[in-house]
């Protein structure tokens, strides 16, 4: 299940690419989706409202990974560290469930700011 998260008011385009949870299949049915998120460190979250159950839960990421955030009802975008990330760990404001990674250049999201645009569709393309 390819992805694409574009940024119009940027001019940023990246791709990814979900994994096989259900968690994945249920922000798969909800694309697209466009919204406004907020920047917290070097990590972009927005509002795609799913019900989720914890799955694939982790409380470190990797540079690229999307999570799905269960208390705010957001999808995460880890480009590098947050406000709490220590020791070369990127650290979530909570545990996420993994849903996919990032492909491509994930270092151009560092222009994004809070209340930037946010276009989340299917990939049919690629």
């Amino acid at each position: 299940m390819r992805i694409k998260i574009s940024f119009p008011g940027k001019g940023v385009m990246i791709r990814g690419a979900l994994n096989d949870t259900r968690t994945a299949q249920k922000i798969w049915e909800a694309l697209p989706q466009r919204t406004k998120g907020e920047r917290w460190g070097d990590e972009f979250y927005f509002p795609l409202p799913i019900s989720a159950e914890p799955e694939n839960q982790k409380s470190a990421v990797e540079k690229g990974d999307i999570g799905y955030w269960i208390p705010g009802k957001a999808l995460c975008l880890f480009f590098g560290p947050t406000p709490i990330s220590k020791e070369g760990k990127i650290i979530p404001a909570s545990p996420v469930n993994v849903v996919g990674r990032m492909e491509g250049d994930f270092d151009s999201l560092k222009i994004l700011e809070d209340g930037d645009e946010v276009i989340v569709e299917k990939d049919e393309e690629n």
